[in-house]
């Protein structure tokens, strides 16, 4: 505690010294110019809008390539985040590129939830990074970042209003990533309709409190250009990659009937203004924003979540190991209780099964003693029905004997008197 004092005094009261000579510590900067363009970069773009506007097209046309992928149908049940990384190089500098588009946006009949499904991947892109912070061994230095850097959202072009979904999506992303609204496929309303539009669209949502990404203007080498593009927000942008002989040249353009629609013709549509403040002008501040601001928002709000606090009541500075000594003391504390719920809920519960298997036990009895009862009823009435059967029976021998006797003697008595007529027919 007292080195960090004396170390926390030391910055505050460093004072200025001359130097005699060249030392060569203002090379930095060319040091840090080769170690990044050694590293590369990496740049995520979101692309939001309904199916069907350009969103593609847009992105081919932006980084002058073409982009794998599929058109989309209208008939998706839900909203599914697509994401695809390329690796490109300009001269000697190379860019790991990650585009991610909202497959089947606008398309449901019941759009309520269609915001959410974007909500989760950009927090969730948070979380991998926080993880990867958190861990004992990190290798931030070779970790893909993922998170979004830019959210071009892309506005139909109706010339009218925003629409709800518009609103309300822009207004839970504008906390966590940096929404640059742009007017797809321009070249459908006139250049009057499409001025009334991009004023109405300014009003909505300073009136709505959807906070949309600024180009700065605290550096002086982009102040100006960044201070007047600022006022010509949402751009109208127009996306192409067919090339159309104009004059001498060749153009990436949209060939109508009743006349051609330069891509890079600023009188035509706002594409290079696009292409300027979001590639060769603002790349690196999106990025800085994006982990300053937005990844910073979700990493405190995160770690508040699980306890962890720069200060006490106190005002004092918390340690890292007393916040985790209270929340492992406060989770111990919740584990003993659920534990002691949970015994005593087991002990309610094994004395009301006793309680069911007793009962039960005594009306298997009570059946028991029922049942032996009614069995020896039954025994009795057989052995009584048995013995009159029994006595019948000895009844009916002792008539058979009789009866079988008085026949033989009836036989015997037959036999004698015939016997006696023969002797008095002889005589």
């Amino acid at each position: 505690m007292a080195s960090t004092e004396i170390a926390r005094q030391a910055g505050e009261g460093a004072r200025a010294v001359p130097l005699a000579g060249h030392v060569g510590f203002d090379s930095m900067p060319d040091q840090l110019v080769n170690k990044s363009v050694n590293h590369g970069f990496c740049f995520n773009i979101l692309c939001v809008g309904e199916t069907g506007l350009g969103k593609s097209t847009l992105m081919d046309t932006l980084f002058n390539t073409k982009f794998e992928g599929e058109p989309t149908q209208h008939n998706q049940p839900g909203v599914t985040l697509k994401s695809n990384t390329y690796e490109l190089q300009e001269s000697n500098v190379r860019l790991k590129l990650t585009v991610v588009n909202t497959v089947g946006f606008g398309d449901q009949i019941n759009k309520e939830d269609s915001y959410k499904s974007i909500v989760e991947f950009i927090d969730a892109q948070f979380e991998a990074y926080l993880q990867e912070e958190l861990k004992i061994k990190r290798t931030l230095h070779s970790y893909h970042d993922t998170r979004i850097h830019a959210c071009l959202y892309f506005i139909a072009p109706t010339g009218h209003s925003l629409k709800s979904l518009d609103l309300v999506t822009m207004k839970k992303l504008d906390s966590k990533v940096n929404i640059i609204p742009i007017v797809a496929k321009s070249d459908a309303i006139s250049k009057s309709e499409l001025a009334k539009f991009k004023i109405k669209i300014t009003s909505e949502l300073v009136s709505n409190g959807v906070q949309i990404y600024q180009f700065p203007t605290d550096d002086e080498s982009v102040a100006e250009i960044n201070s007047t593009m600022n006022s010509h927000l949402p751009f109208a942008v127009v996306g192409s990659t067919e090339e159309v002989k104009i004059g001498n040249k060749m153009v990436k353009a949209r060939q109508y009937p009743w006349g051609t629609v330069q891509v890079e013709n600023e009188n035509h549509c706002d594409f290079v203004k696009l292409r300027e403040m979001l590639i060769r002008v603002n790349m690196e501040d999106l990025r800085e924003q994006t982990h300053t601001r937005h990844y910073e928002l979700y990493r405190r709000c995160k770690l508040e979540e699980m306890g962890f606090k720069d200060t006490d009541p106190d005002s004092k500075p918390f340690s890292l190991q007393e916040t985790y000594e209270a929340k492992r003391n406060e989770f111990m504390g919740e584990l003993q209780k659920k534990e002691e719920e949970m015994r005593q809920m087991f002990v309610q519960r094994v004395k009301e099964k006793e309680g069911e298997l007793k009962e039960a036990e005594k009306e298997l009895h009570e059946k028991f003693d029922r049942l032996k009862k009614l069995h020896q009823d039954e025994k009795k009435k057989l052995e009584d029905k048995r013995k009159s059967l029994d006595d019948e029976l000895n009844m009916f021998k002792q008539k058979k004997t009789a009866a079988e006797l008085l026949q033989n003697q009836a036989q015997q008595a037959g036999g004698s008197t015939t016997l006696k007529r023969d002797k008095e027919r002889k005589n």
